[in-house]
């Protein structure tokens, strides 16, 4: 389970932090969205989603080090922002080799991407009858790779890092920022214990 939330603004030589660019984005999706009863079942929401992840990954000021620090007892969140209307959080978490997620789907929808290192994500498919998940396939999560997905048990997944140096991750769910930890994984049962890392 994860450990330890933190929040800080970087200082940026264009007067806007990366992180503070990250959430005019994440404004600006919304008010354009205002229309739609959910915004993340719009596709320009989805898309910006990925875009906006993608832009904040890649700038190496984004996290400052006491953000990419792990714990040795699981993967660590960093809370970086909260959204004052709830409509959104934005974490690091950090995970160090060995480290991995639950199985789990979403309650809300979720985006992510890989800030540094690298992570392998296991696809799962949902099964009502047996009321479980089975492994569908793994693969690998290079930094700057991107992920949205819309809340339910359509996108069951679990994320871990199976490298031998630590790897971060950037992500924004749909929760207000006191939420982040009991409102976004809906931890569910795998048919087969050998889950794939």
């Amino acid at each position: 389970m994860p450990t330890g939330t933190t929040s800080v603004h970087m200082p940026s030589r264009h007067g806007r932090t990366p992180l503070e660019r990250l959430c005019d984005t994440l404004d600006a999706m919304f008010e354009a969205c205002a229309k739609f009863p959910e915004p993340s079942h719009s596709t320009f929401f989805a898309r910006g989603m990925r875009l906006a992840l993608a832009e904040a990954a890649a700038d190496p000021a984004l996290l400052e080090p006491a953000q990419r620090e792990g714990s040795a007892t699981g993967y660590r969140r960093h809370l970086l922002a909260a959204d004052p209307y709830g409509r959104y959080a934005i974490a690091a978490l950090v995970w160090q080799p060995g480290q991995a997620s639950p199985v789990h789907a979403h309650h809300t929808w979720c985006g992510y991407a890989v800030v540094e290192g690298k992570l392998s994500e296991t696809i799962y498919e949902w099964n009502d009858a047996r009321d479980c998940a089975s492994a569908l396939r793994s693969q690998a999560r290079q930094r700057g790779a991107v992920s949205f997905v819309r809340d339910g048990r359509g996108a069951i997944h679990r994320l871990g890092n199976s490298s031998d140096a630590p790897a971060v991750s950037l992500h924004v769910y749909g929760v207000e920022g006191a939420r982040i930890g009991t409102h976004v994984n809906d931890i569910v049962r795998v048919a087969d214990a050998a889950a794939l890392v």
